[in-house]
């Protein structure tokens, strides 16, 4: 059995997000300062969280979030962040640089509606699933690869088993926190990864989860949840397990989605954009 732990949080707020602006992938705006605060509020959130991995879109909002999640952690501000490409924002074409307000009417214009959407030059719905798809894949074959280097599971110097691991997330009960002594549980994984993306993208890396993989959902989650797009550094955390290492049959478990109790004190709206 392979098992593994991912953390998938939103890019701080930049202006252009405060402005209702499309971003897409061709415009690279830096954090806010609200931004920042939110980056160091997640990190704090995540901060007794010990990952082994660490990935980031390469666009400048997502790598200064990532950066500083990682500057307020107690075990791993050292580790290295990777960045990739297939976690960009979804591409908006002649879209970018423009007022949301230009795409609803583009889209009314052509006869569809706002989310589904394609500019001239953009990426299809389809495209980016295909993009988180491929992602997700490439972390199962990770997760697998540390597992096979272990036999028995139990390899590393300590001689336990895998890894124990922190959480902080309160208020579900979906094996993510498998006892009932409150937060801080700890579970076992072979590997607890964090990734930080952007809004539309994780939007549909999350449908892909419910829609083709069945993904176990919090009892308590309604559509309109399931739906939104994730607020500025929202956090969501997902267990995944690989019976045999099968890479085909994935079996996830959302244990929380668009966490954002970190930001109460940091003055920012929490209300996202269904878009971008």
């Amino acid at each position: 059995m392979v098992r593994f732990g991912l953390t998938v949080v939103r890019h701080g707020e930049t202006r252009y997000n405060k402005d209702k602006i499309l971003q897409g992938q061709g415009v690279d705006e830096p954090l806010s300062a609200t931004g920042f605060r939110q980056a160091d509020a997640a990190g704090v959130f995540l901060s007794n969280v010990k990952f082994t991995h660490v990935f980031s879109s390469d666009l400048l909002r997502a790598k200064q979030t990532a950066a500083a999640i990682l500057g307020k952690n107690k075990f791993c501000r050292d580790l290295e962040i990777k960045y990739d490409a297939r976690l960009r924002e979804r591409k908006y074409g002649v879209a970018e640089g423009r007022p949301l307000a230009d795409l609803k009417a583009m889209a009314k214009d052509a006869g569809e509606q706002c989310p589904s959407f394609t500019p001239s030059g953009g990426e299809t719905l389809d495209e980016v699933r295909e993009r988180a798809r491929d992602f997700f894949e490439f972390l199962c074959q990770l997760a697998v690869g540390l597992e096979q280097k272990e036999p028995g599971g139990s390899s590393r110097s300590s001689g336990t088993p895998k890894e124990q691991f922190v959480f902080p997330w309160t208020n579900h009960c979906s094996e993510g926190e498998p006892s009932s002594e409150g937060s801080g549980s700890s579970k076992m994984l072979d590997a607890n990864i964090l990734v930080v993306s952007h809004g539309a993208y994780m939007r549909n890396w999350i449908g892909y989860f419910v829609s083709d993989l069945n993904c176990t959902l919090p009892a308590n989650l309604t559509k309109s949840q399931l739906s939104s797009v994730s607020p500025n550094t929202g956090v969501s955390h997902f267990v995944v397990k690989l019976e045999n290492g099968n890479l085909s049959k994935p079996e996830i478990t959302c244990v929380c989605l668009n966490q954002d109790s970190h930001l109460v004190d940091v003055g920012a709206e929490c209300v996202a954009s269904k878009v971008f």
